[in-house]
C-alpha cells in the first residue's frame, strides 16, 4: 500500500531543534542527531522504528547517521530507512543530511572490510542502492584499518565527492597521526574534511588530548557518538547491573566488566549533580558533551520515542556554571 502522504511533518520542526555551523563549512547540523546503529535493524520493529524517525524529523532532528554494516542483521538498517523514506518522507529528501560509512567488516572475503579502495567504493553502491538514494550527504572512512596507505582511503573518498556520490566526507576514529595526513590531503585536493566521528562522554575523554583539537585546527566539525557510554550514563545502572539491560547479555558493545564499582559510584555523584540541575543524568552527559564549543552535535541512539523525548530535553539545559563543572571534574577524576 502507498502511504506516502499520510505522514505530514509537524510544521514548528525547526523551531524546537538548535543548529550549529560544522567545522568551517556553510553546513548546519541539529545539535541532536539520531543514531541508527541499534533498533533500527531488520530484528526491530519496524513500525517502532519509523515512529522514532518521524518524531526525530518533527522535533528538527534532520541528521540521521548510518553505517553499510549497521542492523543486524547487517546492511537491514540502511535498508529499513531507506523504506522509511519511501513511505513517509517523498518530498523532503533536500531537508535532511543524511550520512553512511564504510570501513567495518560486512561481507565475506579480504574485500569486505576494510579502508581499501575496492572496498569503499563497493560499499558506497551498496549502500546508496539499500536505502534508494542517489547521494549521501556525508559518508565516511569509518575507521583507520591499519594496513591500507591512508592515501589510498582519503583519495577514494575524494573521488566519491567527484562522483557525486556524496556532498562531504569525514573520518571517525582515526589516531591523530593518521588524521592530520587525512586533513591535508582532503584539504590539497579542494575537498575538505567536513566532520570527524569519534565516541566522548564523560567516562570516555581520550579525545580531548589530540583528535578534538587536530579537527578543529583543521576547520573540521567535530560529531561525538556513545554520548552516555553505552547508557551508564543515565539511571539504569546506579544500583548495578538490572535484568534485560545491555550489560546483561552475554554478547554486545557493551560487557559486564565494563559495569565496575567505581563507574556505578561515578554515576550516583553525577546523577545528584544532574538532580540539583533539574535534569536526568543522561540529560546532563548530553548537555556536558555539548558544553565544548568545538562540537558540533551528538548522535544520539534511542529504542523509543519516549526515549528520544528524553534526549531532547537536554536541549532545555545546556549551559554549565563554573562550579558545576568544577564539582563534574572532580567526581570523574576520583575514576582514575
Amino acid at each position: 500500500m502507498d502511504n506516502s502522504f499520510t505522514y505530514q511533518p509537524s510544521t514548528n520542526r525547526y523551531d524546537r531543534m538548535q543548529y550549529k555551523y560544522c567545522g568551517k563549512s556553510g553546513l548546519q547540523l541539529p545539535l541532536i542527531s539520531l543514531g541508527l546503529w541499534h533498533n533500527f535493524g531488520s530484528v526491530d520493529d519496524f513500525t517502532v522504528a519509523t515512529d522514532m524517525i518521524k518524531y526525530a524529523f518533527d522535533h528538527g532532528i534532520t541528521h540521521f547517521d548510518l553505517a553499510n554494516n549497521y542492523g543486524p542483521a547487517p546492511g537491514s538498517a540502511e535498508t529499513n530507512f531507506g523504506r522509511i523514506l519511501k513511505e513517509n518522507f517523498q518530498g523532503y529528501r533536500d531537508e535532511m543530511v543524511i550520512s553512511s560509512k564504510a570501513g567495518h567488516e560486512m561481507w565475506a572475503g579480504p574485500y569486505g572490510g576494510n579502508s581499501s579502495r575496492k572496498n569503499l567504493m563497493a560499499s558506497i553502491d551498496q549502500s546508496l542502492r539499500r536505502t534508494g538514494l542517489e547521494y549521501f550527504d556525508i559518508f565516511y572512512s569509518h575507521r583507520y584499518d591499519g594496513v591500507t596507505p591512508v592515501e589510498e582511503t582519503i583519495q577514494t573518498l575524494i573521488d566519491i565527492v567527484k562522483q557525486g556520490k556524496a556532498l562531504y566526507i569525514g573520518i571517525s576514529k582515526y589516531p591523530p597521526e593518521q588524521a592530520r595526513i587525512a586533513y591535508e590531503m582532503m584539504a590539497n585536493a579542494g575537498v575538505p574534511c567536513l566532520i570527524s566521528q569519534y565516541r566522548y562522554s564523560m567516562f570516555d575523554r581520550a579525545v580531548e588530548a589530540e583528535s578534538l583539537p587536530l579537527a578543529a585546527e583543521y576547520g573540521s566539525g567535530f560529531i561525538a557518538f556513545s554520548p552516555l557510554a553505552q547508557g551508564l550514563l543515565t539511571d539504569k545502572y546506579l544500583n548495578g547491573i538490572p535484568e534485560g539491560s545491555r550489560a546483561a547479555r552475554s554478547s554486545g558493545f557493551l560487557q559486564r566488566s565494563q559495569v565496575t564499582p567505581e563507574k556505578i559510584e561515578a554515576a550516583r555523584q553525577l546523577n545528584e549533580i544532574a538532580r540539583l540541575r533539574g535534569q536526568t543524568l543522561a540529560e546532563m552527559a548530553l548537555a556536558w558533551v555539548l558544553r565544548d564549543e568545538r562540537i558540533t552535535s551528538v548522535i544520539v541512539g534511542a529504542s523509543s520515542v519516549n526515549q528520544l523525548a528524553d534526549n531532547l530535553k537536554a536541549l532545555e539545559h545546556w549551559d554549565f556554571t563554573v562550579e558545576e563543572l568544577t564539582a563534574i571534574e572532580l567526581v570523574l577524576s576520583g575514576m582514575a
